[in-house]
C-alpha cells in the first residue's frame, strides 16, 4: 500500500508537478513566474506572488472569495489556470487603490460596516468596482445582481449594498 502523502505515483515512479514559466501582469506590473502548470490563478497569486488578499473559499466557484479582475471583469480565480491569464491585466484587492489611498469602495466598506470579518470583502470590493466602472449610478437591484456571485456569512448584505451605494455617490462627486 502506498503512502497517501507521497508524491503523485505514475507507473510506480514518483512524479513532481511540471513547472512552467508564465508571464503575468498583476496590479499593473509584469511578473515572470515559475509555477506548476496546473496551478490555479488563486494559488499563484497567494503562494507564488505573496498576494494574500485573494481568499481561498470554497474552491468550487460558488462563494466569490477568490474574485479578481481580468481586464476589469470579475472572475473566480479558483476556476482559472494561471497560465490561461497571461494575456490579461489581473487586478487583485492589493492593486485596486492605485497608491497609498484607499479606493472609495474600501473606504465605504469600512465606514458603512460592509466589512465585518473581512474574509469575503476583497471579492465584494472587486465585483463592485467592476460594476461601478460599467455603471456609475447603479440601482439597488443592479448592485444585488452584480454581487450575486459573492457570499457573506456576517453582514446580512444590507451594509454591503449601502457601502456600494455610498462609494458610487463619492465617485460621482469626485468626477463632477
Amino acid at each position: 500500500m502506498s503512502d497517501p502523502t507521497s508524491l503523485l505515483q505514475i507507473g510506480g515512479a514518483a512524479q513532481t508537478p511540471e513547472k512552467i514559466r508564465m508571464a503575468l501582469t498583476v496590479n499593473g506590473e509584469d511578473h515572470e513566474i515559475l509555477a506548476d502548470g496546473a496551478a490555479t490563478l488563486l494559488e499563484v497569486l497567494r503562494e507564488e506572488m505573496n498576494l494574500p488578499g485573494t481568499k481561498h473559499g470554497c474552491e468550487l466557484g460558488e462563494c466569490g472569495a477568490c474574485t479578481v479582475l481580468l481586464d476589469g471583469e470579475p472572475v473566480l480565480s479558483c476556476l482559472l489556470l494561471a497560465r490561461q491569464c497571461a494575456s490579461y491585466e489581473i487586478t487583485t484587492i492589493e492593486g485596486i487603490s492605485g497608491g497609498n489611498e484607499l479606493h472609495p469602495l474600501q473606504d465605504a466598506f469600512a465606514d458603512m460596516g460592509g466589512s465585518q470579518c473581512g474574509y469575503c470583502t476583497p471579492g465584494f470590493v472587486l465585483s463592485s468596482a467592476a460594476l461601478l466602472h460599467r455603471k456609475p449610478d447603479p440601482s439597488r437591484a443592479e448592485i444585488k445582481e452584480a454581487l450575486s456571485g459573492n457570499l457573506c456569512r456576517c453582514t446580512g448584505y444590507n451594509q454591503i449594498f449601502e457601502s456600494v451605494e455610498e462609494a458610487a455617490r463619492k465617485i460621482r462627486e469626485e468626477n463632477s
